[in-house]
């Protein structure tokens, strides 16, 4: 049944998350089809026909991790709360329930539906554990970038000083530093 509906789901989950953005963005996203002038879109897009499929096929949730993570990076870089990053996952169910209307109690397929939302959830669960792990990495990244300006900065301010070359125990070479004498 969701099967004949996967083209409408699609196409309204994207159009669901693309929503999300403001309207002067979400309007070049949905016209931009070409993946290097709108590579959010283009994300989103093969991202969601890939969710939608392994679902529909009941595969493993792990085959649609790629997929997912790569949705997940664009949000988590983004101004959006955890929840509003994720939330587009959550409304697959809504749009599944809407497309399938009464048929839903005519066929009977009220217990199949709930399975295949059980998938829906372990894939919501699975996007916050991703954006965790992205908002992790963006922030180890600024953290380095502030040590890297700072040592720079102290550097330049002739605060620290090089000293010569040394090979460590592993063969690796490195550069020491120090503080320059009457420097706290």
């Amino acid at each position: 049944m969701i099967e004949e509906k996967k083209p409408v789901i699609i196409k309204r989950w994207f159009e669901a998350i693309i929503n999300t953005y403001p309207a002067d963005t979400s309007g070049f996203m949905k016209k931009q089809k070409d993946p290097f002038a709108n590579p959010v879109g283009f994300t989103f897009s093969q991202g969601i026909e890939k969710i939608v499929t392994a679902l529909l096929l009941g595969e493993d949730m792990a085959t649609v991790t790629e997929s997912l993570t790569d949705m997940i990076k664009v949000r988590a870089v983004q101004n959006f709360t955890p929840s509003q990053a994720v939330a587009f996952v959550f409304t697959l169910k809504k749009i599944i329930r809407e497309e399938l209307g009464g048929t839903i109690e005519k066929r009977h397929i009220s217990e199949a539906l709930n399975a295949f939302e059980v998938k829906i959830d372990e894939l919501a669960l699975s996007s916050f554990d991703i954006y965790s792990q992205c908002r992790e990495q963006l922030n180890e990244i600024k953290v380095m970038e502030l040590k890297n300006m700072t040592f720079g900065l102290l550097r330049q301010a002739n605060l620290v000083k090089d000293l010569p070359t040394e090979q460590s125990g592993n063969g690796e070479l490195s550069v020491k530093t120090k503080r320059k004498e009457g420097v706290k």
